[in-house]
């Protein structure tokens, strides 16, 4: 039940990535064809796409980390056996949860001066904007606690620890599962 509701709430989120982007390809191509033809565009549609674009990357951040595919060096974690590799994994997922916790400290501080501030031509509070980044740092860091909980008492999923060092089953790779685990 709750790996469905988890399921589902990623999906949701890859829907919302695909409107970003949808959203974004047509303000933007809307506006060269608009200053191409008519020498005239839509001001909005630029601070919007920018917006856009912010939300994207932060959102997608999220989606990624839950598929393991960020930046590793998983040739030499791959090296090493099961044991290396849990080690590895543990320093690595303290060093994200670190970085989150500053991540979401330096929004949070941040907040009041973005909730003061408005965009130039929507108006929009800049907290709307760069608040994304508590979603970004709660949602990896929680994803990450959540690992290393299961690495501490021994209940790492299976194929978990491989998927971390850059090992994925033929059947993974082929279906494009590359990160998510049974």
């Amino acid at each position: 039940m709750m790996q469905r509701l988890e399921d589902g709430f990623f999906k949701a989120l890859e829907a919302l990535l695909v409107i970003l982007l949808v959203a974004m390809v047509i303000m933007v191509f809307g506006n060269v064809m608009m200053r191409w033809f008519l020498d005239d565009g839509i001001q909005i549609s630029e601070e919007m796409s920018r917006f856009c674009f912010v939300w994207l990357t932060f959102i997608g951040a999220v989606v990624v980390a839950r598929e393991n595919a960020h930046l590793g060096v998983d040739a030499f974690v791959g090296a090493l056996g099961p044991k290396g590799q849990q080690i590895c994994m543990i320093l690595s997922d303290l060093l994200v949860l670190l970085c989150c916790a500053v991540f979401f400290w330096g929004t949070w501080r941040q907040a009041p001066l973005n909730a003061t501030n408005v965009a130039p031509v929507s108006g929009m509070n800049m907290l709307l904007v760069f608040g994304v980044g508590f979603f970004t740092a709660a949602g990896i860091g929680w994803m990450t606690f959540l690992r290393l909980v299961r690495a501490f008492t021994g209940r790492l999923r299976e194929g978990e620890l491989q998927a971390f060092a850059g090992k994925f089953s033929e059947e993974a790779i082929a279906t494009g599962l590359k990160g998510k685990l049974e």
